[in-house]
């Protein structure tokens, strides 16, 4: 039998396109560091987030040296803090960001940065951030949740350390 050279070539270029997908699939699942979402993170009751002591009072929390938690309650149509008032952070630290919904399912995406996670009801969420440039970052809700979703969008400022008053949220 025999193969014409176009034949082969086609057939060459095939399997390196299908290489080079695998490889690809294979860096984005392993090498970039990406985690999945998992069990691992805490549980609270949605009914009585009120009465929770870091959601009950959501906000930014100095937890050490350039280091900070954000405690973020999403609702229909609205981040808490974000939405109404900025989280403002200082420029060079640490945020750890700590969401959850109480009513369906919502995104979390800190427009600029490796923040973006799916934030479901009773579920907390934690991604870590590095706020290194002072700047104003966009807040969007990526998942549909219901007519006004698109309203569903706040912000974070990174000021520089000399301007950062922990006590404004």
């Amino acid at each position: 039998m025999h193969i014409h050279r176009y034949e082969k070539i086609w057939l060459g270029i095939a399997l390196l396109l299908i290489v080079g997908f695998i490889a690809t699939i294979t860096y984005g699942a392993v090498g970039a560091g990406v985690t999945m979402v998992d069990e691992s993170g805490d549980v609270v009751n949605p009914n009585n987030i009120s009465e929770h002591p870091e959601f009950g009072d959501p906000g930014v929390e100095q937890v050490g040296e350039n280091e900070y938690d954000v405690h973020i309650v999403a609702q229909q149509f609205a981040f808490m803090p974000g939405t109404a008032s900025p989280i403002t952070v200082p420029a060079n630290s640490t945020i750890n960001f700590y969401v959850t919904s109480i009513d369906v399912i919502h995104g979390f995406n800190v427009v600029g940065t490796n923040a973006n996670t799916m934030v479901i009801p009773g579920e907390v969420a934690e991604i870590t951030v590095k706020a290194e440039e002072p700047g104003k970052y966009g807040i969007v809700c990526h998942e549909y949740c219901g007519q006004g979703h698109h309203n569903m969008a706040g912000t974070m400022e990174v000021v520089p350390q000399d301007e950062y008053n922990g006590s404004e949220q």
